[in-house]
Order: C-alpha cells, then structure tokens, then sequence
C-alpha cells in the first residue's frame, strides 16, 4: 500500500514536469505564472532562440577559447614539470639536445680518427673539418632532414656534412645507429652518475656534522611507531647516512664498471667493419678499442647484439631506486619527527605552510622528496620489462621508453639530493621537546633498574615486581584514561617498599643513562666508515651546485 502511493504521487508529479516542457522542449507559458514575461527572464528567450546556447556559454566548461586567448598564446604546450619545475640545469645539460648530439659527432669524429689509424683513407682535411664542426649543430636542418628520411640519426649525418661537406662521405663509415645511440646513453649515464656521486658526497658530508653535534642528545626510540629503547638524535642520523654510503658504493661500482657498447655493427657481428677493413680481424678489435680509448672507456661490453644488453639500464636504474630509497625513509622520519615537534626542516621566513590555516609549518621539502623518490622507485620494473622483452638481436620497442625513463631517473634523483643536502644543512632540532617526549615513557623504561637496585638493597624481588605492575597500570590509566602527565616515579617515590631509591631517583632516570652505546657508536661509525669515505672524495666537497633548492 505504502509503495502504491508513492507511485501515484511520482506519476503525478512526473506529469506536471512534462506539461510545463512542450513544443521542441520550449516553455509553455500557458503554464507559467502569467505576470511574468519573457523579457523578466532573457535567458528563456535565447535559449527558445538558440537552445544550445546555456551550454556553448558555460565559462565554467568551456576549453575552446583557450586557443584564441592571446595571453595564453604561449602556454599551450605541456611542459614536464620535473624539468620546469624542479630539475637542475647541470643534471638538464647533461641529457640535453645540446650534449646528446655533439656527443655523436664526437663519436664519429673518434670512429673516423681510429679508422684512419688504421689504414682508412681519411684524409687530415676532412678530420679537422669535423672537429671544427662539433658544436655547430643546425637543429632546424636535422628536423628537416629527420623528418624528410623519417630517422633521426640520418638527420644529424646530413646536418653534420652540411656544415664539414669534405667530410661527408666518411661520416658514420661502417657504423649503425646505435653505433652513436647506445655509446652516447652510456656516455651521459657516467656523467650522470658522477654528479650523482657528487651530490651523495656533499649530503653525507653534513649529516656526518650533524650526526656529530648531537651523538649524545637522547631521543625516544620508536618500533612499530610505539615508543621503545632511547637513542640518540646523532645516531639514529647515522642509520640515514648508512644507507646513503651504501648507495654511493653502488654509484661508483657502476661507474668504474659501466662499459661502452664499441663498435659492433648492425647485429653486433661487426661484419661491417670486417669488410671495410678486408677480412682484417685484429684491425677490427683495435678499431674497438681504440674508439672506447677516445671516448675516455677502459673497456667496451664484451659481446652484443644491436643494442649494448638493456640489463645495464635496469642496473643504472636499481641504483637510482636506492638512492631514492633512502631518501624516502629518511625525509619520511623527518615527516613523523616534524609531528611530534622534534625535528623540523628549514622554514624560510617569508615561507606560507599552507593558503587556508596560517600557523602550518608543513614538511615541503621532505614530502616533494617522497614525492619524487616514489617515481624512481617504480623506474627498475620498466627497464626489467624492456630488457626481458627484447627479442634476439634487437626489437625497437626498447626506444621510446628509455628516452623517458633514464633522463628522469637521472633528474628526479638529482632534484632528491638537492634537497636532502639542504634539508640536512637545515634541520632545526628542538631539545626540550625532544626531552619531554622521552620524560613521558622513561619511567616505564626504568623500572627494571628501579628493580634491581631495590633487590640488591635486600628487597623481595617478586613483591617489588608485583608493585610496580600495579603502580605502571595505574599510572598508564592516568595518561590514557585522563590525559594527565606520567606519574609512576611520584608513585614509586611514595611507596615504601622502594626506599632503597627514594632518595636517587632524579639521577636514575636521566635519558643519557638508557641510550647504550649510542654515542660511542657515532664516534665509531663516524671515523672508522663515513670518514675515510669523506676524505677519499674530499675534492668533491669544494664544488658548489649550479643552482639550489628555489621551491
């Protein structure tokens, strides 16, 4: 019955909605209160006019007018904002057009050099036409003629003989594509990697003074997020750097083994260069060689196909993850300190934590770490996925994909450690804070000691345990229950049971008496591993960053 007559009123009022929306969906004023006209309400007559006409002038959709704006005219086009917003112009340079495409005439200025060691007719004339000609690079001419062959690399061969023509015919003798792609990534992965190292460098380099300054400041130990143990402010500052110095090994690990592609022709057979050099097998190897020698390379990858194996980009990139890691887990500990008012991060003085609540003091820095470190961290499963797919000798598919992931790799941990560096050089410690948080849990903490002392002053161990149970959970009642202070040792302090303590007990609870080895494990960790690191790279520490942290 209930659903009956609310059927019957939903039809009712279903057939009023449709009568007042007749005629083509015009009003039908017959309906509308009379003393009303159209002219009252002009919307009603456009829209009877033109009915599209409420959407077409909806400002709050429309994008089409974007296009016509003129002040827009030049904001149309996206822009990556890891590179507009945050990378640094030395990390930028280094995967920059600029470096990328002079790094191949570079290449086949050492290709033509070491063929003409060899027996080659290459004149001296076109050599020096060549290295006259590196930098003078026709970018418009290369598009031109990129998209005139539809190949990038044929471009930059005819933009190259178009400004050093007696050289032309010997540009890229013998070579294929990746003869300059693949050696041109590995070459701007080591430098790369050396402003990585860099950077790790001078980061750990003020964490070690801060792990210093305060080895011995006690601080609430936290597992699982609940209090534990004491430390101290110095040493869990170390457990940053550990990570930090096991990053920087990765880093130069790969760069004293990063190995150059070479010379290895269209399958990696270096058939080619067999017949240029007319079944020559030794001139073929020292052509290999002496290239890698050129190029600054120690060594060329032992075998190949097309590509040098995509295994060493996922390599690159799992030691890009790591640092990203690390900087995750260490600006996250930031973050939670930050909460608790313990530790903050530099705060400029004209700095706006947030639009809405004025008082904020957010962790930027610290979260746009988290931030960026989250994408590197996922870079190693896409370079995994390109190695694992490539098939035989070389599918093209590899490409695209690492035209993104190996510069933005590079760039975000760049960015990273920008801003671990001045978060480090920044971090405000406050130690009383730090010292209430710490008062708040350490009777609790102490009562093993209260414990034995009393024992060992001829107490009853299990009546003395029993007691302090009791008063712990009373006292933990009062901090839950009341959100009152910790008042176990004013307990305890009135407890006849424990007079043997009465009169020391301010002097067994201070902190530094329940941090262990904490200091002696920074002075330890500090001179026997971060130091003779430090010092081995000390040259490093004199170089100062382009440009800093601005956001």
């Amino acid at each position: 019955m209930i659903f009956l007559i609310f059927y019957c009123r939903f039809a009712l009022i279903a057939s009023i909605v449709t009568s007042l929306f007749r005629h083509n969906g015009s009003y039908a004023h017959q309906d509308i209160d009379q003393s009303l006209t159209d002219s009252d309400y002009p919307f009603i007559e456009e829209h009877q006019q033109n009915p599209s006409s409420i959407m077409s002038n909806d400002l709050f959709i429309d994008v089409s007018s974007l296009a016509s704006a003129p002040t827009l005219s030049d904001q149309l086009q996206y822009d990556s904002p890891l590179v507009k917003r945050y990378a640094t112009k030395e990390m930028s340079r280094v995967w920059s057009p600029a470096m990328k495409f002079s790094t191949w005439r570079k290449l086949w200025l050492a290709l033509a050099t070491a063929e003409k060691e060899l027996g080659i007719d290459i004149s001296d004339e076109q050599l020096e036409e060549m290295r006259n000609q590196l930098y003078n690079i026709d970018f418009d001419f290369a598009a031109q003629k990129e998209k005139e062959f539809r190949h990038d690399v044929m471009g930059h061969v005819h933009a190259f003989g178009e400004v050093a023509p007696a050289a032309m015919p010997i540009i890229h003798l013998g070579a294929t594509s990746c003869y300059v792609g693949d050696n041109t990534d590995i070459i701007q992965i080591r430098e790369a990697l050396q402003l990585i190292k860099r950077k790790l460098v001078q980061t750990l380099d003020v964490l070690a003074n801060f792990a210093w300054k305060h080895r011995d400041l006690p601080t609430l130990g936290f597992t699982h997020y609940q209090p534990a143990q004491l430390t101290t402010v110095g040493k869990r500052a170390t457990l940053w750097m550990q990570d930090l110095l096991i990053d920087l090994e990765r880093v130069q690990y790969e760069i004293d083994n990063l190995p150059m592609r070479g010379v290895k022709g269209t399958t990696g057979t270096q058939a080619s260069f067999l017949e240029l050099f007319n079944g020559d097998h030794e001139k073929v190897k020292t052509l290999n060689k002496r290239v890698c020698e050129l190029m600054g390379f120690e060594k060329a990858i032992a075998v190949s196909g097309q590509t040098y194996t995509r295994k060493i980009d996922y390599q690159v990139l799992s030691v890009l993850s790591g640092i990203a890691q690390s900087a995750y887990k260490m600006c996250g500990d930031i973050r939670l300190l930050a909460n608790l008012k313990e530790v903050e991060e530099p705060f400029a003085k004209t700095q706006i934590g947030s639009s809405a609540m004025a008082y904020k003091r957010n962790p930027m820095r610290s979260e746009r770490v988290c931030s960026l470190a989250r994408y590197v961290i996922s870079l190693p499963s896409a370079a995994a996925n390109t190695h694992a797919s490539q098939w035989f000798e070389r599918t093209l598919d590899d490409s695209a994909i690492r035209r993104i992931t190996l510069p933005e790799g590079f760039l975000a941990v760049d960015v990273i450690l920008n801003l671990l560096h001045n978060i480090s050089d920044g971090l405000h410690v406050w130690p009383n804070v730090i010292r209430q948080h710490a008062m708040a849990e350490l009777p609790f903490m102490a009562t093993e000691v209260i414990l034995m002392e009393c024992v060992k002053a001829g107490g009853d161990r299990q009546e003395l345990h029993e007691a302090i149970r009791v008063h712990s959970m009373d006292a933990g009642a009062v901090v839950k229950g009341e959100g009152k202070p910790n008042d176990l040792l004013e307990r305890i302090a009135n407890d006849p049971l424990f007079s043997a303590v009465h009169d020391k007990l301010d002097a067994m609870i201070d902190p530094i008496l329940f941090v262990g080895r904490a200091p002696e494990q920074v002075d330890e960790f500090l001179s026997e591993v971060a130091k003779p690191v430090l010092a081995a790279n000390a040259a490093l520490l004199n170089i100062e960053s382009v440009d800093g942290v601005d956001v």
